[in-house]
């Protein structure tokens, strides 16, 4: 009913949230949030192939320009996702420590078949990074090995049995309208909590320091959660502390 419902108030919009379908090399990129808050036509993504040792990567660009969506073409974690913000968060898996070990990578995040890369400044030039993350990319897959060794942490997104009608109806709508839309971008939105009419979400992926990120919150999670939800007053980005730590860094 919850699903019947959502679709039904969608069809009012106006077409608001529609999404344009670009087709490129067979690769379908979705209309995303940062690009109908801001209202402006995007060109679709570049697409690279590679065709060393059998497999084919292809690349997408992101909102983010210091990010970009590698898809090796094979299943990265399922229907799960996972981000890495240090190499000692890496520790689970063996191809983000192989990732890490690239000059230059700040961040992983591995979505169910791709595999975002932020790098650390926006004067290091992807066509220097590229070579070596393709390389490690291939030689993983080459080798069999489970891109995670230990259970994943469960994400905050699953509904549990402590969850009230208003929480549940908020992750249906981040699970089945929000969240694979950001990933088309390469990114990702957890939940974190909800008080006093107020959504707590963290980002994660190529939407952890994109720009955009404040217009993809408010403009764009925050209208679609208020529209179908009359509970929800706004939404608010949460950090880690090693997010935290991180922007003390870099504003010293």
């Amino acid at each position: 009913m919850a699903a019947a419902r959502w679709l039904g108030a969608a069809a009012g919009l106006g077409g608001r949230f529609c999404r344009t379908m670009l087709k490129d090399h067979n690769l379908t990129t979705q209309q995303s949030f940062h690009q109908l808050a801001q209202k402006k036509p995007f060109l679709p993504s570049a697409v690279w192939h590679n065709a060393v040792r059998g497999m084919f990567i292809q690349t997408q660009d992101t909102p983010n320009p210091n990010s970009l969506k590698f898809i090796p073409g094979k299943e990265v974690l399922e229907s799960r996702t996972m981000e890495f913000s240090t190499p000692a968060a890496a520790f689970c898996s063996p191809l983000a420590r192989q990732l890490f070990k690239i000059e230059g990578i700040k961040s992983i995040f591995f979505g169910p078949d791709f595999i975002t890369i932020t790098k650390e400044s926006e004067d290091l030039d992807w066509n220097l990074l590229k070579p070596d993350i393709y390389a490690t990319i291939m030689d993983f897959f080459a080798s069999g090995l489970p891109v995670v060794t230990d259970e994943a942490p469960r994400t905050d997104t699953a509904a549990s049995e402590e969850d009230d009608e208003v929480v549940l109806m908020i992750k249906e709508l981040l699970d089945t309208r929000i969240r694979p839309t950001v990933q088309e971008d390469g990114g990702d939105v957890i939940y974190k909590g909800f008080e006093d009419g107020i959504v707590q979400l963290k980002l994660q992926g190529s939407c952890t320091s994109c720009p955009s990120s404040i217009i993809t919150l408010k403009n764009g999670i925050q209208n679609m959660l208020q529209f179908y939800i009359p509970e929800v007053e706004g939404v608010e980005q949460v950090v880690d502390d090693d997010d935290d730590l991180e922007k003390e860094a870099n504003s010293t």
